[in-house]
């Protein structure tokens, strides 16, 4: 095979004189080609012709306990002490410095030990304590997983929400969901298999959705317009039959321009999003329909208060999206366009129970509709921010940022219910017992999905790469 057919295998060959008339000379396309045959998939658990529908569904390393996933993010951070990690210590000695020697980031930016102005009670079976922020999730507590001993590298919003959603800190790198979705393809061939719910851009934006160096096949769908998800995706003549036409055309044009390229992602991904958009007009307006609910399930997802509507919308249309097939949804709060909405640096006592009030009740309706069709079995439900918070004040009545030791839960999807899993010290400061770190929870997200994170690579530029760097480990202890 020649240096071009090791790039398009399987579509026809140039001539010698075609080939030397588009490099330039035939030695710097060979060394074009032995370069770009490397940025290619080095582990994936492929069974099926990637080129030909990068969607289709692919066998994964082990039997997943998990098929899609939803992931609840609170951009900015939300407060552990005043949330699931009650500590009695700080409440002792609120106003008291801390007796130990803070991190050196740390030392000019926080002041002493503030107690947390709410009160915690024990929930269900499990006895797990909940704060009296969130009256409706405390109901579900016994199928939360509480991780209380999760801890970051990074301080700042923009390198930490790159690592909870990418895995690394400073670089473009793919997504979490665009990595599932490349490994696992999706179940509906008529919708996007990675979509991201968000009204406003959360720091640092579409990076967090981005598919990188994978085919841009498989970076996230951005919904920003709850009344209008899928904008011009209507077909306005009506006419399905013609509309194929077209596109039979279009993509014959495009097959023929691809010919004089050596390797073209972007287009790839343009071509196949062509005949999505074309088979999501047949099925995404029903998917994306809430208003097709009971006036029952929407009471459940608080659709009828102001204050639940917009983020109840969100995970509503999330339950929708998984229920038909999607791999990966990811939820943002932040609507009415506070894009760090769980930033807590100021005005604690009224900003949080703001925030708290918006979610507590549709997050709740989400688990308990999952439950009740079926569904939360084999979905899996991550909940929390890049970070947590101090437990001492920033001013005299915020918080700041805290990589240290933070809170995330982790319901259905193979994880354990009713179960608290690590600890930070007596004053929530650094975690101290069965470390989280992301890469572990990327690891295990990827475990209950039925991936082995070691072997999900993609080489570039002359590497492997793969979600989890060098790192990781599948945190045993949480699965069921």
């Amino acid at each position: 095979m020649n240096a071009y057919g090791l790039l398009n295998e399987g579509l026809p060959h140039p001539s010698r004189r075609e080939l030397l008339r588009q490099a330039g000379t035939g030695f710097g396309l060979l060394g074009l080609a032995g370069l770009l045959a490397n940025e290619t998939a080095a582990g994936a658990p492929a069974r099926a012709d990637r080129g030909a529908d990068p969607l289709a569904v692919r066998t994964p390393h082990h039997p997943p306990r998990a098929k899609s996933c939803i992931f609840l993010y609170m951009p900015g951070g939300p407060s552990q002490i005043d949330t699931f990690d009650p500590k009695p210590r700080v409440a002792r000695d609120n106003g008291r410095p801390v007796p130990f020697e803070l991190p050196k980031l740390m030392r000019l930016k926080t002041g002493n030990l503030l107690a947390s102005p709410w009160k915690f009670a024990q929930h269900g079976q499990s006895g797990i304590p909940v704060s009296e922020l969130l009256p409706h999730l405390s109901t579900c507590v016994d199928d939360l997983c509480v991780i209380r001993s999760m801890v970051a590298d990074n301080i700042n919003h923009t390198g930490a929400s790159l690592q909870m959603n990418t895995g690394e800190q400073a670089f473009s790198r793919p997504s979490l969901g665009s990595w599932l979705v490349y490994g696992l393809g999706s179940e509906n061939q008529s919708l996007p298999g990675f979509v991201v719910i968000s009204p406003s851009p959360p720091p640092p934006g579409a990076s967090l959705w981005s598919s990188s160096f994978l085919p841009a096949a498989y970076q996230g769908t951005c919904i920003k317009d709850l009344s209008n998800p899928i904008p011009n995706l209507r077909d306005p003549l009506g006419d399905p039959a013609r509309q194929r036409e077209k596109l039979d055309v279009l993509r014959r044009l495009n097959e023929l321009h691809k010919r004089s390229r050596v390797v073209d992602s972007p287009l790839d991904a343009r071509i196949a999003s062509f005949e999505l958009a074309f088979r999501m007009q047949r099925q995404a307006p029903e998917a994306f329909a809430i208003e097709l609910e009971s006036p029952a399930t929407k009471r459940l997802y608080g659709l009828d208060e102001p204050t639940t509507q917009n983020f109840g919308k969100q995970c509503l249309l999330a339950r929708r999206l998984v229920e038909r097939g999607v791999r990966f949804v990811q939820v943002y709060d932040t609507a009415g366009g506070a894009n760090n909405s769980w930033d807590h640096h100021s005005k604690l006592k009224a900003n949080l129970t703001k925030s708290c009030a918006g979610v507590d009740r549709p997050i709740a309706g989400l688990l308990k509709d999952l439950k009740a069709r079926g569904l939360l079995e084999d979905t899996l439900v991550i909940w929390g921010g890049e970070f947590g918070r101090t437990p001492t004040a920033e001013g005299t009545d915020g918080r700041e940022h805290h990589p240290f030791g933070f809170t995330m839960w982790l319901a259905g999807g193979g994880v354990k219910g009713g179960l608290v899993h690590g600890a930070t010290d007596e004053f929530g400061w650094f975690a101290i017992e069965d470390k989280v770190h992301v890469h572990d929870l990327h690891a295990t997200v990827l475990h209950l999905m039925g991936i082995d994170h070691t072997r999900l690579t993609y080489r570039y530029g002359g590497r492997d790469y793969r979600l989890t760097d060098v790192s990781g480990n599948v945190v045993q202890n949480i699965i069921a």
